[in-house]
């Protein structure tokens, strides 16, 4: 863990995660005109967390896909964009469209193609088996893999830096 994550966090309004490859483990079933992913629960259950504690939360993912629209559906994200094109410019608009800055977004990411929205971000993440040069520029790299509780370990890192993550406990603790 890179120094000053914790101020870094408690910064954070935004998290943005890429799909294929932080939400998913990155597989893709398709045949026959069908496509399925696999989303791990614990890691919407964080998204969830994140948004009834005031954080907004939107994916970016330059492979549009029925199946992410689906689950974001599902979760009720703040935000989805789903085109080939630059994530540094997706994150603009969203930034546009909120009122936020940079500083403000934590970008969980996993391939190259992230690699220029994390160096933008206030805080950038890594899933655990991310490529080399994302792990390199993340602040923070995973524990869990991508699709295997990655985003629920980030989504209890900023509750905790902010000191949210008690209350989360109490609303279950009852």
């Amino acid at each position: 863990m890179k120094a000053g994550l914790k101020q870094k966090l408690a910064r954070v309004r935004l998290v943005i995660c890429d799909v294929d490859g932080v939400m998913t483990d990155g597989t893709v079933w398709m045949g026959n005109g069908f496509e399925l992913k696999r989303f791990h629960i614990r890691d919407g259950l964080g998204l969830k967390f994140l948004q009834r504690h005031g954080i907004r939360v939107g994916w970016v993912s330059r492979r549009p896909s029925g199946s992410t629209q689906q689950r974001a559906d599902d979760l009720k994200i703040d935000f989805v964009i789903q085109s080939d094109s630059d994530k540094v410019e997706a994150v603009n608009t969203l930034l546009r469209e909120t009122g936020l800055n940079w500083s403000e977004v934590c970008f969980v990411g996993d391939d190259v193609v992230d690699l220029g929205a994390m160096q933008h971000a206030g805080a950038a993440v890594a899933v655990g088996d991310g490529v080399a040069e994302v792990k390199e520029t993340a602040d923070y790299v995973t524990k869990a893999p991508g699709g295997q509780g990655a985003v629920r370990e980030t989504a209890e890192l900023i509750l905790k830096a902010q000191g949210k993550w008690s209350q989360v406990i109490a609303e279950y603790a009852k």
